[in-house]
């Protein structure tokens, strides 16, 4: 839903398009809707968005906001990640509040997943 002078979408570059696209939909069972042969865009995942073809991506150790996914079973968001072909850059560790892992999709893109419920 649009509201007024709140966040509303968010735009990530991506490495491989078509690898992006398939982690997703595979991973959190995405729908996009592509525009063109380098853009693909992603919509009622909390914040629409959408991912553009570039040799850039986001990393959070390089500056890049980092996005964070909520899950209800940490370990079995992490394997189906994992399954899906991320790659686990930070294992599940614990902070003030939850635990959280982070991960780098096929693309390069940098995302984490955090829960406040114990293993």
């Amino acid at each position: 839903m649009k509201q007024h002078e709140k966040l509303n979408y968010v735009e990530f570059p991506a490495k491989d398009l078509a690898a992006t696209k398939a982690f997703f939909e595979a991973a959190f069972a995405w729908a996009f809707t592509d525009y063109g042969p380098e853009y693909t865009a992603f919509a009622d995942q909390g914040l629409d968005g959408g991912f553009f073809k570039a040799d850039l991506c986001a990393e959070q150790d390089q500056g890049s906001a980092l996005l964070v996914f909520y899950s209800a079973a940490l370990e079995e968001t992490q394997a189906k990640v994992e399954r899906a072909g991320g790659r686990i850059s930070k294992a599940i560790f614990a902070f003030p509040g939850g635990r959280r892992f982070h991960f780098i999709e096929p693309g390069g893109n940098e995302f984490a997943v955090w829960s406040d419920i114990d293993a």
